[in-house]
């Protein structure tokens, strides 16, 4: 670790970490983890990283002991913490899917309750009590909001809850345990915040736009992949309206005058539906790469 490192950056321990560690990977931050501290080592001079729980990270960087640090958009609202730490970016990502994760009111299957109103002077547990207290509250709707520590969806099998306020990313686990999902209470991604002091200071402030630049680019790049191929000039228009791309794609000369080459961006997901329209279009040799950062 650098004696004197620019940045203090708090990295969340736990469903995010693995997740975490290697978008600044892809970022171009090597982190290496060791097994008895949670002090990392990083390839950067001018961080020193820190892994603790994504609920206390957002009040170590209001408190000035991180400079920045990635924590739940869920957990600074339920600290009070929203809006007095800078908010830099909006990082969609979570352990499954490019999707925010949502805390969701769920109650048992065979259950009478439709709605949250239908909860009213009823137990409710959940990790975020204050955030669900305010979801209540803002409809006037009066019931015991108590925390749970841990394994909240058995809360209503083991009769000790009548709703769960929980967070999921697919709803698997929920349908899994018995349960329907009745409302939202939140939807949450990862931010990257920092404190008003070193956003205000020039050196920091331009580091912490680097990282926000490059994991952007990082995030942007795991929905993308390049596609490179082989068009005969004859079909090239054809070919071309097949492919849509960040920009346009990049068009070469190849050595035979007869053919060109064809460089471009796509996203992930129509790939496999989309090789074998252009094999029919005449393509060949078609190559697919993954990349790191878009920007």
């Amino acid at each position: 670790m650098h004696p004197h490192p620019l940045l203090k950056l708090g990295i969340p321990k736990g469903s995010l970490e693995e997740t975490t560690i290697n978008l600044f990977e892809r970022a171009g931050w090597k982190i290496r983890r060791h097994s008895r501290n949670y002090f990392p080592e990083i390839n950067d001079p001018e961080i020193a990283v820190s892994i603790c729980r994504v609920q206390e990270i957002g009040e170590y960087v209001h408190d000035g002991i991180m400079d920045v640090g990635i924590t739940g958009q869920d957990w600074l609202v339920e600290r009070g913490l929203a809006g007095k730490v800078q908010e830099i970016a909006r990082l969609v990502y979570s352990k499954v899917s490019m999707r925010p994760c949502r805390w969701v009111l769920a109650v048992a299957n065979d259950s009478p309750y439709e709605r949250p109103a239908d909860l009213a002077g009823k137990r409710i547990a959940t990790e975020l009590v204050q955030m669900t207290r305010g979801y209540f509250a803002k409809q006037n709707i009066a019931c015991d909001v108590f925390y749970s520590w841990g394994a909240t969806e058995a809360k209503i099998v083991e009769g000790l809850a009548d709703g769960i306020v929980e967070v999921t990313e697919t709803g698997a686990t929920i349908k899994a345990q018995g349960l329907r999902v009745i409302a939202e209470v939140m939807e949450s991604c990862p931010l990257l915040i920092t404190n008003q002091n070193a956003y205000t200071d020039p050196k920091k402030r331009q580091k912490i736009a680097q990282i926000e630049l490059l994991l952007q680019g990082a995030l942007k790049a795991q929905s993308l992949v390049a596609l490179k191929l082989n068009a005969p000039k004859a079909n090239l228009e054809q070919i071309l309206s097949m492919l849509p791309a960040l920009n346009s794609p990049t068009v070469s000369p190849l050595h035979v005058p007869q053919w060109l080459s064809v460089e471009t961006v796509v996203d992930v997901h129509i790939v496999r539906d989309l090789i074998p329209k252009l094999c029919s279009a005449g393509a060949e040799g078609i190559i697919e790469y993954s990349l790191n950062k878009v920007i």
